[in-house]
């Protein structure tokens, strides 16, 4: 198993368009693929050492007001909460996505009434409990320890990213996907002013991350969708007025530290790569190739200014034909030329992912992942 310390060089190596000893690598995984992985390998299975991941992404509690989860209704294996977002969420048995059912905020006079608690708030860092990004997705996860616990066991063998939201991210979990884009049109004005509310508080919960993280962290994730898989929710002009200035300031903050930073966004937000390379990203992901993006391609127009983490496309993975996941694997790698690419799911490995096929996606990886590259003629 490799070093925190050659991990680490190894992730700024990637991001920094140089070759290092080898191709990065790392995921996010779905509960199914993990249950499927004990049943194989055993119960205490861990996929980050089993594989000998380079890094991990551990999400402190960033919702508006810190508080346990109202359950309002639990019958069988459907459960719904209200958490800290004013969001009222159901969790239905092993479908993969939670359903959001209501938001607090229904009008747009709400958005200048709605209030944060401290995002510098120790008890994020340092209390456990309920919080709905960590703990609302393909399962609903109640009581999580404390952030700072969380991330202590893997300082010593990973690269550590902490995590925040960008403010459509934070956006559209209070107010809803439908208002954030229809109060756009109608109620601009207002909804910029909340815009500028969210970013303060993550900048501000930013910084107060990297403090409580006292030098263990070595990057950040930037969480936020803006597109779909036939491109942008809302216009390209649109984000650059009005959420643009945001992310190039959590950016600037991580820089600041020494810290890199992945923009995490789904869809084609191609038409906004150009401003990540203006802002200084280091590297975008997950670059989903259901949306019709492919790093080989992008590669050539971005190499040495935009580094891209992801693009493993999981429907090959999920097909479980060897043939198939070989081809993906070994063409994708094209792109780690040169360096400036992390290996990685498309956006991440599914319950439909069989153990064997992820490992020999790994396998693969390792056998012709080294530097200097020598890939076989497909």
């Amino acid at each position: 198993m490799s070093s925190a310390a050659e991990k680490l060089q190894r992730m700024r190596d990637a991001l920094s368009h140089r070759e290092g000893d080898r191709v990065p690598v790392s995921d996010f995984f779905w509960t199914g693929f993990l249950l499927r992985c004990k049943e194989k390998w055993g119960a205490d299975f861990a996929p980050y050492r089993y594989v000998d991941l380079d890094y991990i992404v551990i999400t402190p509690n960033m919702d508006p007001r810190i508080q346990q989860f109202e359950v309002v209704e639990e019958s069988g294996e459907d459960i719904v909460v209200k958490t800290g977002f004013g969001a009222t969420i159901r969790r239905s048995g092993d479908l993969p996505m939670p359903y959001f059912e209501e938001f607090s905020v229904k009008e747009p006079e709400d958005m200048v009434a709605f209030e944060f608690d401290d995002p510098a708030d120790p008890r994020r860092f340092f209390s456990g409990g309920d919080d709905q990004i960590n703990c609302v997705a393909d399962t609903l996860l109640r009581d999580l320890p404390p952030w700072d616990e969380r991330v202590d066991p893997y300082v010593e063998d990973f690269a550590v990213f902490g995590s925040t939201c960008e403010p459509f991210e934070y956006l559209w979990r209070i107010i809803s996907s439908e208002n954030a884009l229809l109060w756009l049109a109608s109620d601009r004005d207002v909804l910029a002013a909340f815009v500028g509310r969210i970013g303060e508080f993550l900048l501000k919960f930013a910084e107060a991350q990297i403090e409580a993280g006292r030098g263990r962290l070595s990057g950040m994730y930037i969480w936020g969708d803006v597109a779909y898989r036939n491109g942008m929710f809302l216009s390209p002009q649109q984000w650059r007025e009005i959420f643009k200035p945001h992310v190039k300031r959590l950016i600037d903050l991580c820089h600041a530290n020494e810290l890199m930073a992945i923009y995490h966004g789904c869809g084609n937000a191609s038409p906004i790569f150009e401003d990540m390379v203006e802002m200084g990203l280091d590297g975008y992901n997950p670059l989903e190739a259901k949306a019709d993006l492919d790093v080989v391609e992008l590669k050539k127009q971005y190499a040495g200014r935009l580094a891209f983490v992801g693009n493993i496309d999981v429907r090959a993975l999920e097909t479980g034909d060897p043939a198939a996941i070989k081809r993906e694997v070994l063409y994708k790698l094209q792109a780690a030329q040169g360096g400036g690419f992390v290996f990685q799911s498309d956006h991440s490995v599914t319950s439909g992912i069989a153990p064997e096929s992820y490992a020999l996606a790994i396998e693969t990886l390792r056998e012709h992942g080294n530097f200097p590259l020598h890939l076989p003629t497909q």
